[in-house]
């Protein structure tokens, strides 16, 4: 495809955002609008626009609520949670981090807005988890109570809570399964609000998360399903070697090992050493190291910090250790229900994985590819989201036994 921006890490988030318009999370026309507007390598344009542009469309669903207009007040609140999202993206690598609490809470305002608009109202959750509760949202296909099946949308890192319409909630929906999603420790509300960092352990988190839901009288316990999209192509699995109550499940992409190439890739040999170590002298010596390496890329910096933030860990050498854990060696051969992995053409943070963890499964498994010459390619295929959504589905339908 021609590219919007020279940038990759520009290109990747603009189409993002202009691929969430399938199913309704954007528009097309406010997407190219923005983006003709950025600067090209300017972090700040980048957030300037992308907020200019959340706010007007913030102010059409006000003006649509007010006059009464449901329909386009909920759609306008949907792209609005969309482009405060993508004003985010680039936001660690400005001057002016202070915005992102503010900006994240517009988002939430208008995602909810949305989730109580939209027909029939979404239901707000409160998962219990350990000491404390989790959000999270379950939508109906219909008002009727009937049991169905179900689908849990489990986010990644940094993907906004409303991303999970597009990413196979809506496709939900429309046929026929309730869906659910919520935020886990270290993502978005349980991040910003609870404080609450990731855990490699992310059994902990599902397995409360279907207690929870399986209290329903309209879940269907027997077709409960899950997708995990970006690094929840890691959780998803790690869950499901000790949860073993979902019935089918995805990992788009498949995440062997999350730490290899996206961390410890470029990391010198002398600092990768020191992570074996828990002498407080090697502690130190390895954040003296980083921050020295920080100080001369302004880029690094940002990607760092972006990196690092949900892990509410200290140092960047308690980050860097706690990485080392969320590996799927040791546990991927305890997964029994069907599993589907995606494996899309031009994977950027961790190519080749989704064949390591396809190859290393003894369950049921497909491998799924998507090309660049169908518009698929990169991480989590963000500009085929038809594509997507149809071998996705397919594939869960007939892992459920069901037809749609």
């Amino acid at each position: 495809m021609k590219r919007t921006f020279r940038h990759d890490e520009y290109e990747f988030g603009f189409l993002i955002a202009l691929g969430s318009s399938y199913r309704g999370a954007a528009d097309v026309g406010e997407c190219l609008s923005t983006a003709g507007r950025i600067k090209e390598g300017n972090a700040e344009s980048w957030v300037t626009q992308w907020l200019a542009t959340s706010e007007r469309t913030h102010e059409v669903a006000e003006s649509c609520a007010a006059e009464g207009h449901r329909v386009s007040a909920r759609d306008a609140f949907l792209r609005a949670a969309t482009y405060y999202s993508t004003a985010l993206y680039l936001i660690d690598a400005t001057k002016d981090v202070s915005r992102m609490l503010p900006t994240w809470q517009k988002h939430r305002a208008c995602w909810d807005r949305f989730a109580d608009l939209v027909e029939p109202p979404a239901e707000r959750l409160s998962i219990p988890y350990e000491d404390t509760t989790l959000p999270g949202y379950f939508f109906k296909a219909d008002r009727s109570g009937a049991r169905r099946p179900l689908l849990i949308m489990n986010n990644g890192s940094d993907g906004p809570t409303s991303s999970m319409w597009g990413a196979g909630g809506a496709a939900a929906l429309a046929r026929g399964y309730n869906f659910m999603t919520f935020d886990g420790p270290g993502q978005q509300s349980a991040l910003l609000l609870q404080n609450l960092g990731f855990r490699h352990d992310w059994e902990n988190v599902i397995t409360p998360v279907v207690d929870y839901l399986l209290r329903r009288p309209d879940v269907d316990e027997q077709r409960l399903a899950i997708i995990g999209v970006s690094q929840g192509g890691y959780w998803v699995p790690r869950a499901l070697a000790f949860e073993h109550r979902i019935a089918a499940a995805v990992a788009d992409p498949g995440v062997w090992d999350v730490g290899a190439q996206t961390w410890f890739k470029d990391l010198p040999k002398g600092m990768r050493k020191l992570l074996d170590s828990d002498e407080p002298k090697a502690r130190a010596k390895f954040n003296r190291e980083l921050a020295m390496v920080e100080r001369f890329s302004k880029a690094l910096r940002a990607r760092l910090e972006f990196r690092m933030r949900p892990y509410r860990l200290p140092t960047a050498y308690d980050v860097f250790k706690a990485v080392l854990q969320y590996r799927l060696s040791g546990v991927v051969d305890r997964i029994a229900c069907p599993m589907l992995i995606t494996d899309p053409e031009g994977e950027q943070f961790w190519p080749g994985e989704s064949q390591v963890l396809y190859d290393a499964l003894r369950c049921p498994k497909t491998l799924i590819k998507f090309t660049a010459a169908e518009g698929a390619g990169s991480h989590c295929e963000p500009a085929a989201a038809g594509l997507r959504e149809q071998r996705i589905f397919d594939w869960l339908d007939e892992a459920l036994g069901l037809s749609s």
